[in-house]
């Protein structure tokens, strides 16, 4: 018996036409597009509920990790010098206030921006009488302008709060324990 041709031929199936085999291909294109286009989609809703204080410009609500868009506060373990030259915990001192603040106003509403490189959402956040979060921040002192997302979104905000003495710059922030990757929680060495 001689047994030349395909394998489907051999086996007396009939091998799948290159038309089903492009169908198939489309619908996966299309599965796959209406996936990323809902991930999207869902990336531009806001978040809302109560929201917990992780460090200076990140919060969590429902378990979603969000980075405050345009600002960058000191991190938990840096210091800063105040106007006497004294070392105080900025970094601890900035999430404090913003709790105290989110605190004020329940619950916080999110408005997404983009996703940062560890995966966090980068949101514009609100409270519940419509405070702006992030500019509250800034205006305090208690963060400071970051173009990174923002793109100098609250540099009027900066200027202001230098201008007063607002929050870190009552003293020397030109001379904080400068955050450099890979020393989240660690000691400052500064």
């Amino acid at each position: 018996m001689n047994r030349t041709g395909s394998a489907a031929e051999i086996c007396g199936k009939k091998a799948p036409s290159r038309s089903l085999l492009a169908l198939a291909i489309r619908r996966v294109r299309a599965a796959l597009a209406w996936f990323l286009l809902s991930q999207s989609a869902a990336a531009s809703e806001a978040l809302i509920g109560y929201a917990f204080v992780i460090d200076g410009d990140t919060i969590e609500i429902a378990g979603e990790r969000i980075q405050l868009n345009g600002v960058d506060a000191p991190e938990a373990w840096q210091v800063c010098l105040d106007e006497t030259g004294t070392d105080y915990r900025c970094g601890k001192e900035s999430a404090s206030a913003l709790d105290t603040f989110l605190s004020a106003s329940r619950p916080t509403r999110c408005e997404f921006v983009a996703r940062d490189r560890y995966g966090r959402f980068v949101g514009t956040c609100f409270r519940a009488d419509g405070k702006d979060v992030n500019r509250w921040l800034v205006e305090t002192g208690n963060a400071i302008d970051r173009g990174t997302y923002g793109s100098g979104l609250y540099a009027s905000a900066q200027q202001m709060a230098r201008s007063i003495g607002a929050g870190i710059w009552r003293g020397q922030p030109d001379r904080t324990c400068a955050a450099r990757p890979g020393r989240v929680n660690q000691k400052p060495t500064c």
